[in-house]
């Protein structure tokens, strides 16, 4: 009775592990060449709304005496982050789980274990990217040379870059 449990736990770890090999982890030069996408796809809406933003800025400060160059200075950070975390975390959690760039080359993001991100997981991976940043980019470089080819927000975020079908 022992051998045949000790022989159905082997049989069941041995279907779980061909499954985790069966994923293709997507490399550096790939996601580096999605995420440039993905910055001209945060890039030139934002141009666009700055754009605007400074030209009624422009005009309301003739009225009232604000400076425009302050006010400014002051609203278009907090809407750069706001709309950045929505971008990633928002696209990353949706059917897609992949951002315009990764989804033009084939990529998507799952959890540790090959499932659709969470929100919450998607906007922790996404502001762990501010880590990966920090390190001058050795965060981002990680993703070159560890086994499942996670960089630092990923492994904070337990996620996955993979490619090809789902």
């Amino acid at each position: 009775m022992l051998c045949s449990s000790a022989n159905m736990e082997k049989s069941q770890h041995a279907q779980v592990a061909p499954a985790e090999s069966a994923f293709t982890y997507a490399g550096f030069w790939l996601r580096l060449v999605a995420a440039l996408v993905d910055m001209l796809a945060i890039f030139i809406p934002f141009c666009f709304v700055a754009f605007i933003v400074a030209v009624i800025v422009k005009l309301v400060s003739a009225t009232k005496g604000y400076e425009p160059a302050t006010v400014i200075l002051t609203v278009l950070p907090p809407v750069a982050i706001v709309a950045t975390w929505l971008y990633f975390a928002v696209m990353e959690c949706s059917s897609w789980q992949a951002t315009l760039g990764k989804k033009l080359l084939g990529l998507y993001v799952t959890d540790i274990k090959g499932q659709r991100l969470s929100l919450s997981r998607a906007t922790g991976r996404t502001f762990a990217k501010f880590l990966s940043s920090m390190t001058a980019g050795i965060g981002y470089l990680l993703c070159g040379f560890t086994e499942k080819k996670q960089a630092l927000h990923d492994m904070v975020a337990s996620c996955l870059v993979l490619r090809g079908p789902r």
